[in-house]
């Protein structure tokens, strides 16, 4: 079995921001030169986030209403009694996907029609890295 690894750094411009970066992971893949195997990606802070969805502009926005509606950003978290001002980002995390796993066939991402992968930040505009982990057979 093979692996290779790359890490992503991202800085976002807004606090919170999906990035859409399959075609960044597609070419990680690629360079592998792993044929059938899986590709792990996951954000390496527990603000952020990693999920599989659709690349519709409507459905993003979807997305960060229905988070902001189940883990708003407010002043009363206990966490802020430590100084930070990120609750709800801790939060917005774990109710999407830390990481997730994608399957490699015949060396690429083997996605359904629609399914596109996504970095969600919740606490940006600093650096943050992104692990992307290949493994299988070439």
């Amino acid at each position: 079995m093979k692996s290779h690894t790359e890490y992503l750094v991202f800085e976002t411009r807004e606090r919170k921001q999906m990035v859409h970066i399959t075609d960044t992971i597609e070419r990680i893949v690629q360079k592998s030169g792993i044929r059938d195997g899986l590709c792990f990606v996951s954000p390496m802070h527990i603000t952020a986030a990693v999920y599989v969805n659709d690349l519709e502009e409507g459905l993003i926005g979807d997305i960060a209403e229905w988070l902001e509606n189940l883990a708003p950003f407010k002043p009363n978290y206990r966490h802020h009694r430590t100084g930070e001002d990120n609750g709800d980002a801790h939060l917005k995390s774990l109710l999407l996907h830390h990481e997730t796993t994608l399957p490699v066939t015949n060396g690429r991402l083997d996605l359904g029609t629609w399914q596109r992968v996504f970095y969600a930040e919740f606490d940006g505009q600093r650096k943050k890295r992104v692990i992307v982990k290949v493994l299988g057979v070439e």
